[in-house]
């Protein structure tokens, strides 16, 4: 049975694989692009290996337990990646609870991030090829190692299932994924700085992480090759015991996960989810009606409210990249222009984000204009407070407030400018998205070259339409002439409401004649 669950792993791995070859093709990337990482952290390893013993220490028990947590922690987060092997699939199946735990681990190793695991767990006994006795517990540690990940990936998902299959969880994961994304380049560099900083302390740390469930196994082989028996066997037995206790915590969960009823995640309505929302305070006319509900998926579909998220990380992210550049805060004057544009473009997904739900729009007794007018209006009333509101606190921040006339007028023209093309190119192109409920991490193959197209043609016309008040934003910024200033500001409020009427219109008499094709492309997407 454990031989057949690995090979259902595989089979539907290749099934799956020949459903689109756009997966093949992103395997392949990704098996180089891990390939690569491998090489250069073997290679690594192996160099390590010339070091003194407490570096050696340091650097293996450190990572090693960084990996252990990773595994532990991201699959909470990443939910939906893989559930080829769900264990509530096999619920009317009789299967012995030792079989099916031992085929579900194996079946965790079977994937790149398991081999992965695999291959770095292992090469970590050339390390200790100058220490005969650590190289030979090295391998066990390493085999002791990858069965903590991957157990321990298995029993944190299990215990929380009732809790991670909740749609809200899975909403609110998927809306705070792309902070630390965003925060990538400046964490690291902050941590760098901090491991520099605090180098003489790092031994210190290692030995107390030696310690814990997750760096124990890591430690085992310094402390054989330093001649610490007693140490070793501690560290050995807090190993063997979280090891044994994940595999406990993961058979018992697993146990009450295959009886027990699915949980829909709901719960009794609050006062407020009982209200009518945007649909009371907006004016009660078919334009309002679209806006109500265009600006209600705003605030509770995380695929839009990422995009809010972004708006107060950004200035953060330009903050840092203007400290590390060794450069003044003169470049947090584009956070309010460029989250104008950022906000004001994420309807151009409207439509495909409606999916076959969009049949409604088709039903209701409304013109495309009406839709377009709509989708724009509930837009607004996000993007325009939000693009304002940082750039006055930019030119706040940068202390330089005779800035401040301009980038409003640029701020708003952008943004005005976005939302009118955003109302041509949804009315024009659909394309495959992630759908309502699913991971913010899973990906959608095959929107077609002609969706990156309309993109990229899309920001171009964006781009060429708010030329003027960028142009004038950007001469009133660097001479501080407040003449420029008011024209940049009169221009852009000027410009951006023009070509949102033009794009209201336009997109509006495309709709009407493309939105029965347009229906039938998302109802093929499936």
């Amino acid at each position: 049975m454990v031989a057949h669950l690995v090979r259902l792993k595989l089979t539907l791995l290749r099934n799956g694989l020949r459903r689109s070859p756009w997966k093949v093709v992103g395997l392949v990337v990704g098996v180089l692009y891990t390939l690569g990482l491998l090489v250069a952290v073997v290679i690594g390893l192996v160099a390590l290996g010339s070091a003194d013993r407490t570096l050696i220490r340091t650097v293996l028990t450190l990572a090693g337990g960084l990996l252990v947590l990773g595994w532990w922690i991201v699959p909470l987060l990443a939910t939906g990646v893989d559930a080829t092997l769900d264990p509530t699939r096999f619920v009317t199946f009789a299967i012995r609870r030792r079989s099916l735990l031992t085929g579900l681990a194996l079946g965790g190793v079977v994937g790149l991030p398991g081999i992965a695991t695999a291959i770095v767990a292992l090469a970590t006994t050339l390390t200790w090829l100058r220490h005969p006795l650590a190289a030979l517990a090295a391998g066990p540690c390493a085999l002791l190692g990858l069965a903590t990940c991957v157990v321990g990936a298995r029993a944190t998902t299990t215990a929380l299932s009732s809790f991670v299959g909740r749609r809200r969880y899975r909403e609110i994961v998927a809306a705070i994924a792309i902070v630390p994304l965003m925060l990538l380049g400046p964490g690291l560099t902050a941590v760098m700085k901090g491991l520099a900083a605090a180098k003489d302390d790092l031994p210190n740390l290692a030995a107390i992480v030696g310690w814990t469930p997750w760096g124990a196994v890591w430690a085992i082989p310094a402390d054989v090759a330093a001649g610490a028996w007693v140490n070793a066997g501690l560290k050995a037995a807090i190993a063997l015991a979280t090891l044994v206790g994940l595999v406990a915590v993961w058979a018992a969960t697993l146990s009450r996960a295959l009886v027990a009823a699915p949980s829909s995640g709901r719960s009794r309505p609050s006062g407020r989810s009982r209200t009518l929302g945007a649909f009371g305070w907006l004016p009660a006319t078919p334009t309002g009606a679209v806006a109500a509900r265009s600006l209600t998926y705003w605030f509770r579909d995380p695929r839009y409210t990422k995009a809010l998220i972004i708006a107060p990380v950004f200035p953060v992210l330009m903050y840092f990249t203007a400290r590390n550049a060794g450069g003044g805060n003169g470049i947090l004057l584009l956070t309010g222009p460029v989250i104008g544009f950022i906000l004001g473009w994420t309807i151009s997904a409207d439509i495909a984000y409606d999916g076959t739900a969009f049949w409604t729009h088709l039903a209701a007794p409304i013109t495309g204009r009406v839709d377009r007018a709509g989708r724009a209006f509930g837009a607004a009333i996000v993007c325009l407070p939000a693009a304002l509101l940082l750039a006055v606190a930019s030119v706040a921040v940068a202390g330089r407030w005779e800035a401040l006339l301009p980038l409003i007028g640029a701020s708003v023209g952008i943004a005005l400018t976005a939302l009118g093309g955003a109302s041509l190119v949804s009315a024009q192109v659909v394309y495959q998205v992630p759908k309502a409920g699913e991971s913010a991490f899973s990906s959608q193959q095959g929107a077609g070259m002609a969706a990156f197209l309309s993109q990229i043609a899309g920001w171009g016309i964006v781009t060429v339409a708010s030329l003027p008040e960028i142009v004038l934003a950007a001469f009133a910024v660097g001479t501080g002439s407040v003449l420029l200033g008011v024209c940049a500001l009169v221009v852009g409020v000027g410009l951006g409401a023009a070509a949102l009427v033009v794009g209201v219109r336009v997109g509006g008499r495309m709709l009407d004649a493309r939105a029965p094709e347009l229906l039938e492309r998302l109802v093929s997407f499936g």
